[in-house]
């Protein structure tokens, strides 16, 4: 992503404010639900997951809420976010502040890695799958939810429309003026591998990749076992 990736880390710490409620708007109310649909089978009882680009930690609510007694470490590159998000959970959970690219933990540390809408932004995207692959355990699991580049053109011509055009309208009625610059992140929507060639990439370093769609493809939830 090279130079573009400050602008998004830039634009992603000046809409915290609106992040979760403009999230939900432009997912169409999905968001929560793909999130479970992502999760559910894929993380155990005791597991120790890494939830990749926490955000808000929304990933790691659903595993919570799902599973027992999983062990969550929230990862991400804004400290600002993570701040805000320690205040969100009963207890809070283990944080550490870095990227995809660098993750500052041993290699097999991890049962799962969670990334819920926060891979499309790694600087390189095969450097960050190599990364989570290194600190999974064997057998651990990665799973993504995340906006998808449908294989077909038509249907990934509407779905770019749909970001370029629609999204901005309804990031503006439910951000404001700071919903406004919800529609600087097309620009990794643009950077993202179409549905198939993720899947590709995966297989290269995973074993078995589990690759489920909504929305026309659209939206998808991915899960890749070391």
């Amino acid at each position: 992503m090279g130079a573009y990736w400050g602008e998004v880390m830039q634009v992603l710490e000046e809409i915290i404010p609106v992040y979760d409620k403009v999230n939900s708007i432009i997912s169409l109310g999905r968001d929560s639900a793909h999130r479970d649909r992502g999760i559910s089978g894929r993380v155990g009882p005791g597991d120790r997951i890494l939830d990749a680009g926490s955000g808000f930690g929304n990933m790691s609510k659903a595993a919570r809420r799902l599973v027992r007694d999983v062990r969550i470490t929230l990862y991400d590159p804004l400290v600002p976010m993570l701040q805000n998000t320690g205040r969100c959970f009963e207890s809070a959970p283990d944080m550490a502040n870095g990227v995809f690219e660098h993750i500052p933990f041993r290699d097999g540390e991890f049962d799962a890695v969670l990334c819920g809408y926060s891979l499309r932004d790694a600087i390189s995207l095969r450097t960050a799958i190599s990364e989570i692959h290194r600190v999974l355990k064997n057998g651990g699991r990665l799973v993504i939810v995340d906006l998808g580049k449908p294989d077909g053109a038509l249907v990934r011509a509407g779905v770019s429309l749909y970001l370029r055009c629609v999204l901005p309208v309804l990031a503006l009625a439910a951000g404001g003026r700071l919903g406004l610059k919800f529609g600087t992140l097309y620009g990794t929507y643009k950077r993202w591998p179409q549905n198939r060639r993720l899947e590709k990439m995966l297989l290269e370093k995973f074993q078995r990749v589990e690759f489920e769609k909504d929305l026309m493809g659209g939206a998808i939830m991915v899960a890749a076992y070391k």
